[in-house]
């Protein structure tokens, strides 16, 4: 009759010992979160003191140039003007990521970095949305196209002609006649932006040729989110199969 083995190895028990007590994971979760947030927010900074206001600055050749922007949205743009939803979804998030570091493995290192990585994004963007205020102008044409203007608001909030400068210096001012648009205006959080893919798509591709293959401008912690769900979902593909190829016990 097969008999089975209780015998417990040092690297189970490693597997098994919850990383929220482990210093070792706790050094690399906030090592990796530290660095990709302070990342993120000094870029930001740097962005937005040194790049000029219009045109970009090429950084890769061809395919990626720095070209400052302001985004009410989500991530990549997405969902402008709800700011409170979006920062009640990352305090949600960041939640659930303390949540799964606490339910994890001490050597689980792969999980710990793609957490960190989530964490670190959430809180990046999270910050901009509560200490970075700016002037949004929606505007909406004959066609009921609208589209946004994001700057610092240099004429009165009433007046037949509002002036919409950059953020935060106030130059190069667009002017936005009220008998022409419908334009709204509030304050709120925005996300500082600044890196751009520029590469096209090449003629041979039907109904996309020439159109930009990501046309978002993003920052850091937009690719440390993205970056750290990626890294997330093949840690969890990987564990899965991992659990599916043990020999189970007869």
């Amino acid at each position: 009759m097969p008999t089975v083995s209780t015998h417990t190895t040092a690297e189970q028990v490693a597997e098994v010992e919850p990383a929220i007590k482990s210093v070792g994971a706790h050094v690399c979760f906030w090592l990796v979160a530290t660095l990709s947030l302070s990342l993120d927010l000094w870029s930001k900074e740097w962005a937005f003191k040194t790049l000029p206001v219009e045109g970009f600055r090429p950084w890769i050749d061809g395919w990626v140039v720095f070209h400052r922007s302001l985004n009410d949205g989500a991530v990549f743009g997405s969902f402008t003007g709800y700011t409170s939803v979006f920062i009640a979804a990352s305090l949600c998030a960041l939640g659930f990521v303390f949540y799964l570091f606490a339910r994890s493995g001490r050597n689980q290192w792969c999980l710990h970095i793609a957490l960190a990585m989530i964490l670190s994004g959430a809180i990046g963007n999270l910050y901009d949305r509560a200490y970075i205020v700016a002037d949004v102008a929606t505007i909406v044409d004959d066609d009921g196209v609208s589209r946004s203007m994001i700057g610092i608001l240099l004429s009165d909030p009433d007046d037949k002609m509002v002036r919409i400068g950059s953020w935060p210096e106030g130059a190069n001012p667009k002017r936005l006649d009220r008998d022409k648009y419908q334009v709204e205006l509030r304050r709120q959080g925005v996300v500082r932006d600044f890196i751009r893919f520029v590469p096209h798509f090449p003629s041979w591709v039907p109904k996309l040729a020439g159109k930009e293959m990501w046309p978002w401008v993003f920052n850091v912690a937009d690719a440390a989110l993205v970056c750290g769900v990626g890294v997330l979902l093949l840690s969890s593909l990987f564990d899965g199969r991992k659990e599916h190829d043990e020999p189970q016990p007869q």
